[in-house]
């Protein structure tokens, strides 16, 4: 199988199905960001790999649990509306952020003032992520009603998670979060 199949080349792309649609469809602009997202979830990743702490297992299979139900969340983005949804994101998805969101921010101090992002390289890119889920958010609401409200919430709470996340990852290692100076 190739991996160019010059279909693309005047601006369409297909949703799962087949359906053919522009390039600039919100549904195509959301799928991608959330894509785009993985990759920096990925790139953290293979910066915590260079590090040596001892959560970095349990971090790392955390993020990688998120880029897989992330990869399903564009999946579900990808799909037109009224066809069934080969896997559909679920309330336990959400939940299971929530319990990491709680259980890393339970060992951070506690913020005084706004976070800038940056820290070490795992930590920002974990920002970079962050805001990227963000710009997904936005996307995904802008399709309309037609999209599982849970799509929506889960990409709400990842932006929390993301955010505690960097933030973790730079306490276990010491490093300084930047803030806001007046």
């Amino acid at each position: 199988m190739k991996i160019y199949t010059k279909t693309g080349d005047k601006g369409t792309t297909s949703l799962i199905y087949g359906q053919r649609v522009s390039k600039t469809d919100l549904r195509v602009e959301a799928y991608g960001t959330c894509d785009e997202a993985n990759s920096f979830i990925g790139l953290a990743v293979s910066h915590l790999k260079n590090i040596d702490i001892k959560e970095k297992a349990e971090i790392i299979h955390s993020l990688q649990r998120v880029q897989t139900v992330l990869f399903h969340v564009g999946a579900e983005l990808a799909t037109p509306t009224g066809k069934e949804v080969k896997w559909k994101l679920t309330e336990d998805e959400i939940k299971e952020l929530e319990k990491t969101i709680d259980t890393w921010d339970a060992v951070l101090p506690p913020l005084t003032n706004f976070v800038l992002p940056g820290g070490s390289e795992a930590g920002a890119t974990l920002h970079i992520a962050r805001t990227t889920v963000r710009r997904a958010e936005r996307r995904a609401i802008a399709i309309g009603e037609e999209v599982n409200p849970l799509v929506c919430s889960y990409l709400n709470r990842l932006s929390d998670y993301l955010f505690v996340a960097g933030r973790y990852v730079n306490h276990l290692l010491n490093t300084t979060e930047p803030t806001l100076h007046e």
